[in-house]
This record gives structure tokens, C-alpha cells and sequence, in this order.
């Protein structure tokens, strides 16, 4: 069975950083572009970056460019996602994601939900707040 499991979630404070993982198993990762989403509360889903397989190409939505950095080791079947200079506004469940559609689906605003991935998880909070 095909599974995504996202970790390193948690409460902040304005400035500060999180690195979150997540650990792919059932599927042959490193043949798949993979994405970040998130969902605030009570918005749709927000595509933030994505990554080609082999890790060489990758995209980043504008809210968090500068910020927000992903990478991926296909060794361990495992998707980063680094965030710096976290602010209130990023408070959101972070979804790890693999994309049926091309980029512009996704980039272009949406709205999409977790159908429009080939595999999803659970999901991991992530809370900035002083």
C-alpha cells in the first residue's frame, strides 16, 4: 500500500524555523515529482513548491519564495521541506503530495483537492504565533 507520511510539525514563534519530512513506502518515489500543499484554516488547499523526480528542477509559489526551500533524497524515499522566517500567515496543515497534473494546474491557483494527487498524507501542524 502506497503511503506518505509527513513529520516535523509543531508551534513557533515569528522568525523562527521547521523542517518537515516526509517518508514515502509502496511507490517507486524517485519517479515522481512531489509537492508541498497547505491548508489554512478555514481556506482551500495552497500549492507552495514542487520538485522533480531526480531533484534537479524545482518551482516555489511566490508567498513563500525566499523562505521556503524543497529537497528530497531519494535514498531514503524521504521529501524536506525547509521553512525559515516562519510568520504568522504560515500557520497551516502542510500536506506532502505526488501531482497528477502537469505544473500550471496547480500554480495557477487552483482550487484542487487531494484527488488531483496520485498519493497524499496525513498531513503535519505547523503553528506560528507569538
Amino acid at each position: 500500500e502506497a503511503q506518505l507520511a509527513e513529520s516535523g510539525g509543531g508551534s513557533v514563534q515569528p522568525g523562527e524555523s521547521l523542517r518537515l519530512s516526509c517518508v514515502a513506502s509502496g511507490f517507486p518515489f524517485p519517479q515522481y515529482e512531489m509537492t508541498w500543499v497547505r491548508q489554512a484554516p478555514g481556506k482551500g488547499l495552497e500549492w507552495l513548491l514542487r520538485i522533480s523526480g531526480g531533484g534537479g528542477i524545482t518551482s516555489v509559489a511566490d508567498s513563500v519564495k525566499g523562505r521556503f526551500t524543497i529537497s528530497r533524497d531519494n535514498y531514503k524515499n524521504t521529501l524536506y521541506l525547509q521553512m525559515n522566517n516562519l510568520q504568522p500567515e504560515d500557520t497551516a496543515v502542510y500536506y506532502c503530495g505526488a501531482p497528477r497534473y502537469g505544473s500550471f494546474f496547480y500554480e495557477s491557483g487552483g482550487p484542487f483537492t487531494q484527488d488531483d494527487f496520485h498519493y497524499w498524507g496525513q498531513g503535519t501542524q505547523v503553528t506560528v504565533s507569538s
